[in-house]
C-alpha cells in the first residue's frame, strides 16, 4: 500500500474507533467522568508537550553551538509536534499514541529509524560524514570589482 492510502485509512478508521471507545467508557464510568478524563489527558498532554518541547529546543541549540548537525533534535521536534496534536484530539486511542510520542526513549528510537532508513539512504547530508571526499569540488575563487 502507498503511504497516502495508509494515511487515508487511518483518518477514516480512527474517528469511528474513538467514538466507539468513548461510548463504551462512558457507559461504564458515566458521561461526566469520561469528559473529565478526556479533558485531563489534553491538559496533561499540553503540559508534557511544553516540557519535552523546551528540552528538545535546548538540545537543538546546544548542538548548533557545538557545530553538530542536530538531526535527532529536528526529527524529535516533529515527533513531539505530532504527539501534541494527537493529545489535543479528544479520544483514548489518539491519547495513547500521543503519550507514546512524548516518551523520550520511544521518540529516540523513532528518530533513529527515520535517520538511518530514510535520510541516509536518500543521500542526504548525513551521508557526507562517511565519505566527505566524495562530493568535494576543488577550485579557486576570486572576487573582481
Amino acid at each position: 500500500m502507498k503511504i497516502f492510502q495508509i494515511i487515508f485509512l487511518f483518518v477514516l478508521i480512527i474517528p469511528f474507533a474513538e467514538i466507539y471507545l468513548l461510548l463504551q467508557v462512558g457507559g461504564i464510568i458515566g458521561a461526566l467522568p469520561t469528559v473529565f478524563l478526556v479533558v485531563f489527558t489534553a491538559v496533561l498532554g499540553a503540559w508534557l508537550l511544553k516540557i519535552q518541547g523546551f528540552a528538545t529546543l535546548q538540545r537543538f541549540q546546544a548542538s548548533i553551538a557545538q557545530g553538530i548537525v542536530p538531526a535527532y533534535e529536528i526529527i524529535e521536534g516533529s515527533i513531539i509536534l505530532v504527539g501534541g496534536a494527537l493529545l489535543l484530539t479528544p479520544g483514548f486511542i489518539t491519547d495513547m499514541l500521543g503519550f507514546a510520542c512524548l516518551i523520550p526513549q520511544v521518540r529516540r528510537k523513532i528518530a533513529g529509524y527515520v535517520i538511518e532508513n530514510h535520510l541516509i539512504q536518500a543521500g542526504g547530508h548525513f551521508n557526507q560524514a562517511k565519505s566527505p571526499e566524495k562530493d568535494v569540488l576543488e577550485g579557486e575563487f576570486r572576487k573582481e570589482e
